[in-house]
This record gives structure tokens, sequence and C-alpha cells, in this order.
């Protein structure tokens, strides 16, 4: 019995040294990491379950960082000449300011009926964005806190035959002309609209926007978008209205008309919403040839300066486009977007607005600069634009990011100016999650004009220099 006892011990020490003397098993290697998920996912709350019903939400901020090279005579909020001459630093200024930050929702509420509403705010600066508007000079303290949020569509919508014809009514955004002028801001392929694309804006428009209604469809291939809009009421009185050849807005009831219609040679886009995209950076292979209108009936007052006449004339506005936008090579994600556009304005003899986006000098005309200080510029008149805008998306890096090289130039030749104007825009985007989250660099120019006896002269070429970074969810 001890014998076995024994035998049993050694047999099963032999075992285990045996064990302990085979190399040690390598232990299974760590799995990797899974890939972080970058891809965007609608926001968006279903009513049903089958999807059918559901409330979409879109939200969004552009920040801007800006370095600007101010017009001629330009002043700071001090009061000082900003050329150098009066202890301020060269012709620059910088700025930190929100263009946008904005909130969308809307509702399929049942198969046939839609709700949209879209509000936010534009341009807040360190001066500029609170409610009643203030500027340089004028002793407000706080004249960029707190901007008020408004409306910028607010519209109903209803099924007719689908695909082929919706009816909708509201605060709108299906505007005619061209695509810039209903173009979203979500997806632009450039930093920003050149804003002559919306030749009414915050004229006779709420942000591009007038109260309306609209029929819109798709037959075939053909796109299309009508309206009948009540523009806002502003201008001045027609008594108001100086002698001096120079049409101005003046208030009056009239509707205004617009359309637009494209063909759709490749893929065909959708017209859910109003909003064009500015490139599908691949994603869609789109070829269109556009044109559209608007006419809003004795809009401006013509008094020439002699006081022999006196003409009300309409505001008319024709446009005509070409885009492109295609993959080039699907595998390495390259691809290339192109739109050019023209643009026929007739708002009255000689009309003309100077605009400066964020201006953080603005004011009347200077001694210099007839279009006023900061970055304003002749912007929207009666005469023709011509638009170029044209990118490149590089290969794809390793994580998913991109780039995109663009160039822009504008060619405007107003009737009321001696010399046409032709400026430049050159830009890169850096696409971190595509349009959901990208990082815009671009420098543009613009002309500056002089008044030289009656002549009103080109003179000289400025810029500015934009970071934008935005995402929207």
């Amino acid at each position: 019995m001890k014998y076995r006892s024994f035998t049993a011990i050694v047999a099963m020490l032999c075992a285990m040294a045996t064990l302990s003397a085979q190399p040690t098993t390598t232990p299974a290697a760590t799995p990797p990491k899974p890939a972080v998920d970058h891809s965007y996912k609608p926001l968006t709350l279903k009513l049903t379950d089958d999807g059918s019903k559901y409330v979409r939400f879109i939200m969004w901020h552009q920040f801007w960082a800006t370095a600007t090279q101010n017009n001629p005579d330009t002043k700071d909020i001090q009061g000082r000449l900003i050329d150098g001459s009066d202890g301020a630093d060269g012709a620059w200024s910088t700025d930190l300011a929100l263009r946008r930050s904005r909130v969308i929702m809307y509702a399929q509420i049942s198969p046939r009926a839609l709700i949209l509403t879209h509000w936010g705010i534009n341009n807040q600066s360190f001066i500029g964005g609170a409610a009643p508007p203030s500027g340089p000079n004028t002793g407000v303290s706080n004249a960029g806190k707190k901007p008020q949020l408004f409306i910028h569509d607010a519209w109903t919508e209803y099924e007719i035959k689908k695909d082929k014809l919706y009816l909708g009514a509201g605060l709108i955004y299906w505007n005619g002309i061209s695509r810039l002028t209903s173009h979203s801001t979500l997806n632009f392929m450039t930093l920003d609209a050149p804003i002559f694309n919306w030749p009414t804006i915050e004229s006779t428009d709420q942000f591009a926007r007038q109260f309306g209604m609209y029929a819109k469809g798709q037959l075939g291939r053909l796109d299309y978008r009508l309206s009948l809009n009540k523009p806002f009421a502003n201008g001045v009185a027609p008594a108001a209205v100086p002698k001096n050849g120079v049409a101005q807005n003046v208030l009056n009831e009239n509707w205004a008309a617009s359309g637009y219609v494209n063909w759709m040679f490749w893929d065909k886009e959708s017209n859910k919403l109003p909003f064009y995209v500015g490139s599908y950076l691949g994603a869609k292979k789109v070829f269109n040839v556009g044109a559209g209108f608007y006419r809003h009936a004795g809009a401006s007052l013509y008094k020439s300066a002699d006081g022999r006449d006196s003409l009300f004339q309409d505001n008319l506005a024709l446009g005509a486009d070409v885009y492109l936008d295609m993959p080039v090579n699907k595998e390495k994600g390259t691809a290339l977007s192109l739109l050019a556009t023209y643009y026929n304005y007739d708002f009255g003899t000689n009309y003309i607005r100077n605009l400066g986006i964020l201006n953080l000098h603005s004011s009347g005309a200077t001694t210099n600069s007839w279009a006023g200080a900061g970055n304003a510029q002749p912007t929207i008149g009666t005469g023709s634009i011509f638009y170029l805008q044209t990118g490149y998306q590089l290969p794809k890096l390793k994580n998913g990011t991109a780039f995109m090289p663009y160039l822009t130039v504008t060619h405007k030749n107003f009737e009321r100016l001696s010399d046409a104007s032709t400026q430049f825009g050159l830009g890169l985007n850096y696409f971190v999650t595509g349009h959901n989250a990208k990082i815009t660099l671009e420098y543009q120019t613009r002309p500056v004009y002089k008044l030289d006896g009656a002549d009103i002269k080109l003179q000289e070429y400025r810029g500015e220099l934009i970071l934008q970074t935005h995402i929207f969810l």
C-alpha cells in the first residue's frame, strides 16, 4: 500500500516537473481597439415605427477669426485713423465673431404634410450684433452683446402629387434667380456666399426670406420652384427720394414673383428642402444647368438731377448658372466642384448698395473710399455680375480627413461706377468629417472706389484673411 502511494506521489511530481519545464505559453494578443466612429448620424426622432413620420433637428455654428485691411480713412472705435498716423498700427484690424449660429427643426407629420422652423443669429462681433444696431463712436458700450434670436424660416407644405407638385406658404427660402440664391449655409464649397447672390438681402427680405406661397417639384429631370411673395416694406417715401439721378427703394405694397428651374443631366438632387448643396465631396455626380428670375414691380423710384423725370422702376433680377460636382477617383476620394453664375440686375437707374460682412468700422463714404470705411464695397446694384468658384478635393489622408483648395473669381460691372472690378478669393478647406466638421482659411480681395468729380473710379484692391471653424449636427 505504501509502495503504491509512493509510486503515485512520484508520478504526480514527475508530471508537475514536466509541465513546469515546458515553455511558458504566450498569452493571446490584446485585440485592437475598434476604430472610432466619426460618421455623421442625423438627429432624428421617429414618430412611427417605420420612420415615415419623424422630427429632424439640425444645429450649427460658424466662428470667424478675421484680419481685415481696412479701406482708406477708416477709424477705430476710439475715433483714431487706422493708417499708422494717429497711434494705430497699420491699416489692419482683427476680430473674433459668430458668423452664424442657428437651429432648424422640421417634421414630416404625415406622408403629405411637412412643417419647418429655422431660427438663430448672424454676424455677432465685439461691437455689433445687439438690437438696436449700433456702430463705432455711438457711445454704446454693449453694442455687441445679447443679439436677438429671430426666425429665418417658418413654413408648412402639402403634397399634391408625389414628386411632381408640392404647395407651401410662410416665411420662405424657396427663392428664384440662381442656385446660390437658395444655397445652404451648411455645405458651402467656399468659406461663404458672395452675398450679391441675395440681391434683396435685408432690404425687402428678412435675411433672404420673404412671406410667400410657393410651388415646387420635379418633372423627370426638370427641377422647379416658383413663388409669389409679399416683400417687406422697406425704403423711403416717394417724396423723400432726392433728385440726384439715383434710384432708391421706396415703400410700396406690390407683390413679387420669383422662380428657378434647372435641368439635372446626371444624378438627381433632393428638393425636399430649399437648400442647395455647395459640394457633395464626391458622393454624387451632378451636372445641372439652371436659370431664374425675381421681379418686384415699382419697388424703386428714380428722379433725374434736373428734376424733369420721375419714374417708378421695377426690381428685376435674372440669373443663369452651370453646376458640376463629381468624383474623380473614388478610391482616393478626389472630387471636382465648379459653379459658374451670371447675374443681370436692374433695380433702377444707377441703383447700388455698399455692404461689408462683419464690418467693424462701418460708416458712410470717406474722402478716399466711396463705399465707406472698414471692409465695405459695392456689392449689389444695377448692372451685371459674373461669379466663378472651383475647387478640387485632394486624396483623402489615412485618417479619413481631406483638403480642398479652391478659387473664386468675381467680375462686377455696375451702371453707377466708372470702372468694372475683378476680385479673387483663394481658400483651403480641411474636412475633418466632411461638411459636418471642417476648418476653412480664405484670403479675398475687394475693390476700393473713390469719388473723382462726377465719376466713381476704381483706385485699388485691399484684402481680408478669414479663418472659419464650422460644425453642424
